[in-house]
């Protein structure tokens, strides 16, 4: 078990660093300031199995993005954080709103999590929502974590295609703060500028009892002009609002007990057109959160218990009084609990349970425009060690729900830990996803759909989406230089679609009704690597190939690049300079047996980070320098607008 056993020792050793002030203080070097380009610590993941792990031999195919790397840019959002990770893809979700795609798989099918807690997926209700991907500002993010292929067997439905984790900054022992702002002027007189000013506190309040974590983020951007017609709007006007205030208490050493709440406002304004008349539309989006946990250690294991709620409420407007399909509100509450514990020397057991109640008030949804659904879940994760290489995880869960029974969801992977640098793995797992409280519906009904012309119902008798998922691939980590690749293979049936009634009960209306019709099979290959090529220079990619084939129609999945790839050169000029340069591939994606392909394109962006000191950084770039603007050069072609070339600068001061 030396191998091992000395993999679980580096990641202990990478989290007491990465969480100690103290450490910074003794090289002189605030962990904020450190280049991803000059001293690289270990990726810790924990969403793989709950517990922490080196990345290169966690039990699935993992992901990190640095905090400290979004503070240095321009992040609008989520979506912005992970834009350049190997497998994912942007999926444009209309009026210039943006989903996270894993694998090909529908950004429906990405749960979205805060410290391993789900938050509200508005896209099930609203038609082009994106308000998942704003809970979290960067200068609080810890890390992102993001795993690709289906996690049911830990976190249920919602995760048939991925999971992406935020993890937040923690209170030390020692006070920490840090103030970002920054703003971009975009080339053209079309506005869509962005700003954006954030800022992160954590300390003791009690020594070594009692910590504190406050963080909160303003953020505003102009509304981008439709090129064709600038009474229009491209992508909307936003102003966002968020705070968070947190509590840990540590009553006794193996003890602790965390408390926090998330408060958040955005506004978005924009202008549609319809038939020839112009119309404001606004949606007014509230998120509230509030979290309590318990963690302790026993000796004989660990253990987890928490209770926490999420809100989102959205409210819609429009200046000509038209269906702007609102108002929402979503509730999720959960409480769930997990025990891990050695059984013996080779296998570490993890159970767990989770109750959660859904909730959703839409005057659409039903007669009484509310619908609540309860969800029941117990699972169980044997890690097991063969040997002192060879290691093998098998898991599953089972999730009860109110309309279609139990549902099973195991997962298996196999590692082999050739050595602490050097991992191969081979994995097998199923994902479901449960249909929403609209689909499932019978009296759900709205006449917004098809532009105001259809007429959409729920269907009671629908059953759940499923992913029957297998990968193989290979993590390398040498430090100075690393690779890896991956061979993956989704199975996915019972996709849910809208389907188009013979008749109508409405005349001149088209009635439409979901139904399991779709399947379709995904499939492809990841590759990653990184290499310091001289002490200042270092270049990191990746590459994404992508087959995804709809089986019923024998087609290709229509809005896929089949091919993606992303580079980014960073070089140290000197200890206080550091420049970048970032190129973003897309590949060209099938449309319709009528339409030609959309054509590929490649985003370039370039950055440049000044230490002034220990305490104080500038930034400076150009994203997008040679203008690509996509749907406001050609709508016709490309579903979202870009901004088009665009200054950044920004500072950043920590303490």
């Amino acid at each position: 078990m030396n191998a091992r056993r000395k993999a679980a020792a580096s990641s202990l050793i990478a989290i007491a660093l990465l969480g100690s002030s103290a450490w910074a203080d003794e090289l002189n070097v605030d962990p904020e300031v450190l280049s991803s380009g000059a001293t690289r610590l270990p990726s810790i993941v924990v969403t793989a199995t709950t517990s922490a792990r080196n990345a290169i031999h966690a039990p699935a195919s993992v992901s990190v993005v640095e905090g400290r790397d979004l503070r240095r840019q321009p992040m609008s959002d989520l979506a912005d954080a992970v834009r350049n990770t190997v497998g994912l893809d942007l999926e444009d979700m209309g009026l210039g709103r943006r989903g996270i795609s894993i694998r090909g798989m529908s950004a429906e099918h990405t749960l979205m999590l805060v410290d391993g807690q789900r938050i509200n997926a508005s896209a099930s209700a609203i038609a082009h929502s994106d308000f998942e991907l704003g809970w979290v500002p960067s200068e609080a993010i810890e890390r992102v974590e993001v795993v690709r292929g289906p996690m049911s067997s830990l976190y249920g439905s919602e995760a048939l295609g991925g999971v992406v984790n935020v993890i937040t900054r923690s209170a030390t022992d020692q006070w920490q703060g840090s103030l970002s702002s920054y703003a971009t002027f975009n080339d053209h007189g079309q506005k869509g500028d962005h700003r954006k000013t954030g800022f992160y506190l954590g300390g003791p309040l009690v020594e070594a009892k009692l910590g504190l974590n406050l963080w909160g983020e303003l953020r505003e951007r102009d509304g981008l002009r439709d090129a064709h017609n600038p009474a229009l709007t491209a992508l909307d006007d936003q102003r966002a609002v968020n705070g968070h205030v947190g509590l840990s208490w540590t009553p006794l050493d193996n003890q602790r007990i965390d408390l926090s709440m998330d408060a958040g406002n955005e506004d978005h304004e924009g202008y549609r057109g319809s038939a020839g008349a112009i119309y404001q539309a606004e949606n007014e989006v509230e998120r509230r959160r509030y979290s309590l946990s318990h963690a302790a250690d026993w000796g004989w294991g660990d253990t987890r218990v928490r209770l926490y709620r999420s809100e989102l409420e959205r409210k819609a407007y429009r200046s000509d009084g038209g269906d702007a399909s609102g108002p929402n509100q979503f509730t999720d509450t959960v409480l769930d609990g997990r025990a891990g514990f050695m059984a013996g020397r080779h296998h570490k057991l993890t159970l767990g349970a989770e109750t959660r109640r859904e909730t959703l008030e839409d005057p659409t949804v039903n007669l009484q425009g509310k619908k609540s659904q309860d969800h029941y879940a117990a699972f169980a994760q044997d890690e097991m060690w063969l040997g002192e290489r060879w290691e093998l995880v098998l898991g599953t869960r089972f999730d009860h729900h109110e309309d279609f029974g139990w549902e099973t969801s195991p997962r298996a992977y196999l590692m082999f830990h050739a050595t602490d640098e050097l991992a191969f793995r081979a994995g097998a797992g199923r994902g479901f996803k449960a249909p929403t409280l609209k689909q499932l519906s019978p009296e759900y009904e709205s006449r917004a759909a098809m532009g105001g012309r259809g007429i959409i119902r729920g269907n009671p008798d629908l059953q759940p989406e499923t992913n029957q998922s297998f990968e193989l691939g290979a993590q390398l980590d040498r430090g100075r230089w690393t690779a890896g690749a991956t061979l993956f293979h989704n199975d996915v049936e019972n996709l849910i679609e809208t389907v188009r009634q013979p008749t109508c009960f409405v005349p001149g209306r088209v009635c439409l009704e979901y139904d399991n019709i779709a399947e379709a099979r995904l499939q492809g290959l990841e590759l990653s690597g990184g290499v310091t090529l001289l002490e200042p220079l270092r270049l990191d990619a990746n590459y994404t190939y992508l087959d995804a084939q709809n089986r019923v129609t024998d087609e290709r999945l229509s809005d896929r690049s089949r091919h993606r790839a992303n580079a980014t050169l960073n070089w140290a000029l000197s200890s206080q300079l550091a420049s970048r340069l970032q190129a973003e591939y897309h590949g060209s994606q099938y449309r319709s047996a009528t339409e030609s392909d959309r054509p590929g394109y490649t985003l370039l962006s370039w950055y440049v980070d000044y230490d002034l000191s220990r305490n104080l950084s500038l930034h400076a770039g150009i994203e997008n320098f040679t203008d690509k603007r996509l749907g406001n050069d050609d709508a016709s072609v490309y579903g979202r607008a870009d901004e088009g070339r665009r200054y950044f600068a920004g500072l950043t001061a920590r303490f």
